[in-house]
């Protein structure tokens, strides 16, 4: 889109905000739930800056503006959004705070939108700002609404019940879980906002939210185990509403505020990482008695029960098959020349869909060529598409969404022979791989206390990556699901420091990036699961890799990997090989058994 068009954009908005007796404005990619991938009719800064990342925020003034992006999107950007309109800040580094603290003047009003916004996110940048004689100003309506003329409304596509079959765990039984919880911290009513918290809790599944399961929707959950759920009536079906019973009462959405001022004298449970300002500020103004607790089903949710784990691994096999055909295909297709990311990423979603059983994609397949692999977060369009050129590398990151599981999963591909560098570079990143799928850690062990693992083989050769070495992934839900995680602990990382619990479900991924160059990733999920070892004083988890595809062996440098190494890696491909075989052609099966056959071990392969 051009620079124009977005530079009219703002223009548009500064009007607005000139209207409303607004000096600056704060636009974030977020919500009413405060959502990592939101709806399309949420997308305002997308609308207004041209940036098409999923994290990130820009603020307005009338002679400046900016972004605000991570090290994820440093490239993406620069490519995404016009510098003369506006800037670039890097975060952690710097902050909308102080960026906003630089700029501003006495006397100036900032608006923010608090049905977009964490609570101690308003009350540290109003004090950032009172310190500087400037105030920030709670919005009634959204000025981005006002001068985004075409936006979309939100969907209104109906729910569907999630069969206890899959869930394993009926929406009553829950419900009482969470009374009992409830009752138990002296609580009356909790407030869930977090979409796939209430798909959840409720055992229902929508499709408001690209790529992620859920229906826009706002609960009250209470000590009695009844409910209030506040959605759009048109999204109830007959089936739905007998599903839900007659303990949870259905009000329209739009509903939510008013009942939050019904809670007078109530003790209200809030997480204020999941619930907005405004939330806040209706029950404060009602005269609930807040108390801050985590969401309720986060912790349940992350701990799959064994009618999921079973379910989802059934997925990965399913979704293994498709992945391995489309190894095959890459494999003969492109040494030909002419194919590039799009086209990649389509043919991998027609493997998909053939299985039949695909509900949609997890996330937007990072289709990966050449240089712009080394963009981790890398979106292809149509003017970012590249030819996938023999000699360079390709990486496709891609996950499915199936009734019974989610799927993520990451290859990288040599298009042609594979230079020295590349070889040692994936394979420290597939002995780091390794070194994370075969820990061996006491319950209480946190996230930030195994990251080191899977980099310690970069780090060794001074390199290194940027992003978290595991994300939670929930069962035909989010494929970023909390509260566990894989990363360093400095920066922080929501839920570095949480204890991994047996049943929970991770991503294994580390990775490296050289920038103009190319990038390296290789991703499983695994599950945490109980560990027995002979004589041992602990209770031991570890973990069980559920993803099955080959993994490149051309680009892997034998010599670097111990004994032990390669072993797992000739066992990690029998199970590819016993797992989808069943699934595949005869044609496609002989393939797949060349792919997993044992590493070559002879002196002549080692000093190769």
């Amino acid at each position: 889109m051009s620079s124009a068009i977005h530079a009219e954009r703002l223009a548009r908005v500064r009007a607005e905000l000139a209207a409303r007796g607004l000096d600056g404005f704060v636009v974030p990619i977020s919500d009413e739930h405060m959502s990592e991938y939101v709806g399309d009719y949420a997308q305002r800064m997308a609308w207004l800056t041209g940036f098409g990342g999923s994290a990130g925020t820009a603020a307005v003034l009338p002679e400046k503006a900016a972004v605000f992006i991570d090290g994820r999107y440093t490239v993406q950007v620069r490519d995404q959004v016009d510098g003369s309109l506006f800037d670039y800040v890097g975060v952690p580094q710097s902050s909308v705070a102080e960026w906003l603290g630089t700029n501003v003047s006495a006397g100036q009003r900032i608006g923010f939108d608090p049905w977009l916004h964490g609570i101690d996110w308003a009350r540290g940048l109003g004090n950032a700002l009172k310190a500087k004689g400037a105030m920030l100003v709670a919005v009634d309506a959204n000025p981005l609404d006002a001068a985004w003329d075409d936006q979309p409304a939100p969907s209104a596509a109906p729910v569907a019940v999630h069969d206890v079959a899959l869930a394993g765990q009926s929406a009553v039984d829950k419900r009482e879980v969470i009374a009992d919880w409830l009752k138990a911290n002296g609580l009356d009513t909790t407030v869930m906002t977090a979409l796939d918290s209430i798909a959840w809790t409720f055992n229902i599944r929508g499709t408001d939210v690209s790529h992620t399961p859920v229906g826009l929707a706002f609960a009250l959950l209470h000590a009695d185990a009844t409910a209030d759920l506040f959605i759009a009536p048109e999204k109830v079906t007959d089936a739905v509403r007998a599903h839900l019973g007659n303990s949870v009462r259905i009000h329209d959405r739009d509903a939510f505020e008013a009942a939050l001022a019904d809670l007078k004298d109530s003790k209200v449970a809030v997480d204020p990482d999941r619930a907005v300002a405004a939330i806040f500020t209706a029950l404060e103004a009602a005269g609930a008695k807040i108390e801050r607790h985590r969401d309720p089903a986060v912790l349940p949710k992350a701990i799959k029960n064994a009618t999921e784990l079973d379910g989802t691994r059934a997925a990965h096999v399913r979704d293994g098959v498709a992945v391995a055909r489309f190894l095959l295909w890459m494999e003969e297709v492109a040494p030909q020349g002419g194919l590039d990311e799009l086209s990649a990423a389509a043919k991998l979603r027609e493997f998909r869909d053939e299985n039949g059983a695909l509900v949609d994609l997890s996330f937007d397949t990072i289709s990966a060529a050449g240089p712009n692999g080394a963009l981790p977060h890398y979106k292809v369009d149509a003017t970012t598409n590249r030819a996938i050129e023999t000699g360079t590398l390709y990486l496709v990151d891609s996950g499915g969404q199936y009734a019974d599981g989610t799927t993520d999963i990451t290859r990288t591909i040599a298009i042609g022979a594979p230079t020295t560098e590349m070889r040692r570079r994936f394979t420290q990143v597939l002995k780091g791989h390794i070194a994370l799928a075969t820990a061996r850690f006491p319950k209480g062990t946190r996230g930030s206390q195994l990251d080191i693992l899977a980099r310690q083989y970069l780090w060794a050769d001074g390199v290194d990556y940027a992003h978290g070495t595991g994300h939670g992934v929930g069962t035909y839900l989010a494929v970023h699901e909390g509260p566990q995680r894989i990363a360093k602990p400095a920066g922080g990382q929501a839920g570095t420091e949480e204890p991994l619990h047996a049943g929970m479900i991770l991503s294994n991924e580390p990775g490296y990036y050289k920038a103009g160059a190319f990038g390296i990733r290789i991703e499983n999920l695994v599950i945490v699961v109980p560990v027995r070892i002979d004589g041992a004083e602990e209770d031991m988890l570890g973990f069980e890799t559920i993803t099955f595809a080959p993994i490149a062996q051309n680009l892997v440098e034998t010599a670097l990997l111990s004994p032990a190494e390669a072993d797992w890696l000739d066992t990690y491909h029998a199970a590819v090989l016993q797992k989808l075989a069943p699934g595949m052609s005869d044609g496609d099966r002989a393939w797949l058994e060349a792919a997993c056959a044992p590493l070559d071990r002879t002196p002549a392969a080692l000093a190769a």
